[in-house]
C-alpha cells in the first residue's frame, strides 16, 4: 500500500463524507492521484463500504444489542472458517469475531426485544451443530463507538494537586 493510500484512508475513516478534492487539499496531492488512490483501495477490497455511526439511544425505534460469546469445536480441515460462515449468514447477526482467551467467536445480535435475542440464541445459534456453549451479555447503554463518544460530557472537576 502507497503511503497516498494509507493517508486517504486514515482521512476517510475520521469522515466518510470527504471527497477526493477535499482529501487532495488536505494532502497538497493531485485530485487524480487521490482518486485513483479510493478506487484502487475499494477495488482492494480494503475500503469495504461507508457508513454512518449511530447514537441509537436517540432513536424512538427500540432495539436490543447482545454480544454472545460462543464456544466451539473447530472443524476438521476448515478449523472455525465454516462455522463462522454458517453463523454469519443470519440476518440477525450484524458481526462475527474469532477470539482468543475463554470462547472462540464473539458475535453481535441485533433484535426488537430481549425475547426476539433470546430465542434466536436459543433456537437458532445454540443448536448449531459444533457450537459447545454460549453466554449473553446485553448491551445497556454506549458510551463510545469507532472513536465516537455518544454522550456529552462535562470537563475535568477535579482539584489541583501539588507538592
Amino acid at each position: 500500500m502507497t503511503e497516498l493510500q494509507l493517508k486517504v484512508l486514515e482521512l476517510l475513516k475520521e469522515d466518510a463524507r470527504r471527497d477526493a478534492e477535499l482529501i487532495a487539499t488536505m494532502l497538497a496531492a493531485p485530485i487524480e492521484d487521490v482518486k485513483q488512490a479510493i478506487t484502487r483501495l475499494e477495488s482492494d477490497h480494503i475500503i469495504v463500504k461507508y457508513a454512518t455511526v449511530v447514537n441509537s439511544s436517540k432513536l424512538d425505534e427500540e432495539k436490543v444489542t447482545a454480544l454472545i460469546e460462543v464456544q466451539i469445536t473447530p472443524e476438521r480441515g476448515r478449523g472455525f472458517e465454516g462455522i463462522a460462515e454458517r453463523i454469519y449468514l443470519y440476518p440477525e447477526v450484524k458481526s462475527v469475531y474469532l477470539m482468543s482467551g475463554a470462547y472462540d467467536l464473539l458475535v453481535e445480535v441485533e433484535g426488537k426485544n430481549l425475547k426476539e435475542v433470546a430465542s434466536f440464541v436459543s433456537n437458532t445459534l445454540s443448536p448449531i451443530d459444533k457450537v459447545l456453549s454460549t453466554k449473553t451479555n446485553f448491551i445497556l447503554k454506549k458510551y463510545k463507538q469507532d472513536g465516537i463518544i455518544f454522550e456529552e460530557h462535562e470537563g475535568d472537576h477535579r482539584l489541583m494537586v501539588s507538592p
